[in-house]
């Protein structure tokens, strides 16, 4: 077969600092992450490690506030690095992505003493966080969360479920959404709870087809008491911060699956160019020329795609709408390419020994994850064509 290394992508970054921070994740990518992802994804194993690394290398808090231990890095740059850790193993990528969107609330909508407090240690004291806002019926439809947190004096009192946490078990903190109020976005409220707090409790990981490495858990709050000081924005505000939280999470998603898409371009070429029928490299031939041309237009579109997003919510400028159709198309590209790579690798992309099998069913998971791309849909044509007439 081919030894062919693949080739950096050729990225447009606004500074010097970003294109050395680039270079140092492709480094930490080669020598910490990509080597020992197959093996440790067939295992199960979470690569606690690798975040202690990221977060000692000042990678778990860039697009934050320096003030409070942020990388004081424009989102543009933020979403590149998610791409190239997603290239190596989603695992890590799609990590780092939860572990922000754990931080944007507080970041976000916290009150300056709530950010002295607990911004240095969540952003580059080598904690990770986990984001907690679906539950066991409420997936899609999440205004109708009923986990409940009740006043109990300078305290919340917290009772319920949520389900498909990423982290759920392993993280230090948790960014919690709880119902306050009545029904409705306007009875929820925000709040940052303790991975050890007691009450706190995990069920067993969840058993997936794809990201076996990263657990995903249902999250059991049994009288977990938090204090008032730990409420994250103003009570009922909880919706509004899920929301925005949502919007930068989406764009995160669809830079992971940039990346996985990229691997899996990047495996299908070297396989073309080194794998022989007929007496010539299967990469002469026409079919499958055009497979390649195809999977390498998808990607450069999504990544053009979640870029000007990225550089709408630099600017501070609307992007929600932008969000939606980066997610929507990045994912849909990521499972069609990896979809095809496995078609190229013929017999061996359908076996454990070649990683095209892997990003494939790893691809899956970003269609359904930060909202469905059903979901995606509604808001997109929300934007166009405003709310449904009930």
């Amino acid at each position: 077969m081919n030894d062919r290394a693949p080739q950096p992508v050729d990225r447009q970054l606004p500074t010097e600092e970003s294109r050395d921070l680039l270079a140092l994740v492709r480094e930490i990518a080669q020598r910490e992450i990509r080597p020992q992802a197959a093996e440790q994804e067939e295992a199960g194993h979470f690569p606690r490690d690798v975040f202690s690394l990221l977060s000692e290398s000042g990678l778990l808090g860039l697009p934050y506030d320096g003030e409070f231990g942020g990388g004081d890095q424009p989102y543009e740059v933020y979403l590149q690095v998610l791409e190239e850790l997603a290239a190596a193993r989603l695992t890590v990528g799609l990590g780092v992505s939860v572990h922000s969107l754990a931080c944007h609330g507080l970041a976000g909508y916290g009150i300056k003493e709530q950010k002295a407090a607990h911004l240095p240690a969540m952003l580059g004291g080598g904690l990770l966080g986990a984001y907690c806002l679906s539950e066991p019926s409420s997936g899609s439809d999440a205004a109708s969360l009923g986990t409940k947190a009740v006043r109990d004096g300078d305290d919340w009192v917290i009772n319920g479920t949520k389900a498909w946490i990423t982290h759920g078990g392993i993280a230090d903190f948790y960014t919690v959404l709880a119902r306050t109020g009545g029904e409705g976005p306007k009875g929820i409220t925000a709040f940052l709870v303790p991975g050890d707090a007691e009450g706190l409790s995990a069920a067993a990981p969840e058993k997936k087809m794809g990201m076996k490495g990263s657990p995903t858990a249902q999250l059991h709050f049994d009288g977990v008491r938090v204090p008032d000081a730990r409420r994250i924005g103003e009570e009922g505000q909880g919706f509004t911060i899920a929301l925005a939280a949502l919007d930068a999470g989406r764009l995160g998603i669809a830079a992971c699956a940039i990346g996985v898409a990229q691997a899996a371009l990047d495996e299908s070429l070297a396989y073309a160019l080194g794998r022989k029928q007929f007496n010539r490299p299967i990469a002469d031939f026409q079919g499958l020329r055009f497979m390649l041309a195809d999977m390498a237009t998808k990607i450069e579109a999504g990544r053009s795609l979640y870029l000007a997003a990225a550089r709408l919510r630099d600017a501070g400028k609307p992007f929600s709408r932008q969000a939606a159709m980066a997610k929507l198309f990045c994912t849909d590209a990521a499972m069609a390419v990896t979809t095809d790579a496995v078609q190229i690798l013929g017999g061996y992309g359908y076996t454990a020994d070649f990683p095209a099998e892997r990003l494939m069913r790893e691809a899956k998971v970003l269609q359904i994850v930060e909202g469905t791309n059903q979901i995606q849909r509604v808001v997109i044509a929300r934007h166009l064509a405003g709310p449904e007439s009930r």
